[in-house]
């Protein structure tokens, strides 16, 4: 059983070594990819008319996000507004997602260039744009690119379907499932069980490296099928995790996954506006007996849905605990969908919730984002690790049948 469990360890672990690297390494950093794109493009994320010390007359006041990007979208009738926030930090821009309207003169979208916008709480101008996820490694697109990187590996689209977030949660898959091997086989006896933990750190070299990779995958085993199991869950949520999950627990419908998603060039333009869907959102979370702003909207042209998620100004990324309450609208009569409610519903439901915030350690705050940081090193030195080992042992594999094929000298 042992060879066959070693057997099977070594070629997973080859196959998906290299992703995991990459993820790895690029999860440190996404752990902070706000902090740091607005670190490197200050002119995506500092207004340059600051709203401070405000004045008193109205034209030196922030608009409100509604009010944004109803001038953006009339200043340039290209443009369709799909997220922005409500609100935002003092000083800070207005950041929008934004889509190509369709071209009556095609029937396509209009090739915009750009996805995101960064826009002048005060005068409405936009100061920045840039495609998200573009494969660029400039300083505006560099956060986005690892971002994508991370979950993806930027393999495109082909025929609709998301091939790169298949094949990272495939990979994934194979990561969990090797996960219960590697345990396994850490431990040939229960004689010798304190070797499994132990690191020589004296003797160095290739002994070394074998602890980093077998002692640091058991301290640590718990923090690896848990990134591998939520890595699944982000990649294949409605193909694999929810029909299991569905077994053990019964779980809130899905509005994204009862609809069909409609062609890029067949989006479904809304009847209500932004403005009364927001409005809508407002008594519904009064009737809830929420106290948090409605702090943005966006809407899906492939799915016809409004969300209105409820937040603070700068905490739209949802900075601790499972996140931040959103309700769901149909944007050709304004009926509610339901919505996502931190905490509430089935354990299946809860469950689910967990995941995102699990996998960014958000659910921590600050203490998560650090470890997730960390772990994301040790799941790239795990990954190096491992391949040394297969090297090491391949060459002296190698060396060994050279030496019998070799005859010997009288």
């Amino acid at each position: 059983m042992r060879p066959v469990l070693v057997l099977l360890h070594r070629w997973f672990g080859l196959a998906v070594a290299i992703f995991l690297f990459i993820s790895g390494l690029t999860g440190a950093f996404i752990s902070w990819d706000h902090e740091l794109d607005a670190l490197l493009n200050p002119h995506l994320f500092q207004a340059n008319s600051t709203a401070k010390k405000l004045s008193a007359t109205d034209s030196s006041r922030p608009l409100s996000g509604l009010e944004l990007a109803n001038r953006v979208e009339a200043r340039d009738p290209r443009i369709w507004v799909t997220y922005v926030l409500n609100e935002t930090e003092p000083g800070h821009t207005s950041q929008m997602s934004v889509e190509g309207r369709i071209d009556p003169a095609t029937g396509k979208a209009y090739p915009l260039g750009f996805n995101q916008i960064a826009v002048d709480p005060v005068t409405s101008d936009v100061q920045g744009k840039r495609q998200w996820g573009e494969i660029s490694l400039s300083r505006e697109n560099l956060l986005p690119f690892l971002y994508k990187l991370h979950y993806t590996m930027h393999i495109p689209d082909v025929s609709g379907v998301e091939l790169g977030i298949w094949f990272m949660g495939i990979i994934g898959l194979v990561w969990a499932f090797d996960c219960f091997i590697a345990l396994w086989i850490s431990f040939p006896n229960w004689r010798s069980w304190r070797k499994s933990f132990a690191f020589r750190w004296g003797q160095g070299g290739h002994k070394l490296n074998f602890d980093l990779h077998r002692s640091s995958g058991v301290w640590l085993w718990l923090f690896m099928l848990l990134l591998a199991i939520t890595s699944v869950s982000m990649n294949l949520n409605a193909q694999v995790v929810r029909p299991v999950v569905s077994l053990f627990s019964p779980l809130s419908a899905d509005v994204f996954a009862s609809r069909v998603p409609q062609a890029l060039d067949k989006p479904l333009v809304p009847v209500m506006s932004r403005e009364h869907i927001v409005e809508l959102a407002r008594r519904e979370a009064g009737q809830r007996g929420w106290t948090l702003p409605a702090g943005g909207v966006f809407y899906s042209p492939a799915f016809g849905v409004y969300g209105v998620g409820f937040f603070e100004a700068g905490n739209d990324h949802g900075d601790v605990g499972l996140g931040n309450a959103w309700l769901y609208f149909d944007g050709k009569d304004g009926r509610s969908l339901g919505g996502k409610i931190p905490g509430t519903g089935s354990a299946g439901d809860i469950f689910l919730q967990a995941q995102f915030p699990l996998h960014s350690g958000r659910i921590l705050g600050l203490t998560g984002r650090i470890l997730i940081s960390l772990l994301g090193l040790v799941v790239a030195m795990l990954s190096v690790t491992g391949l040394i080992i297969w090297v090491r042992k391949r060459r002296a594999r190698s060396g060994f049948s050279l030496a019998r094929l070799t005859p010997a000298k009288a």
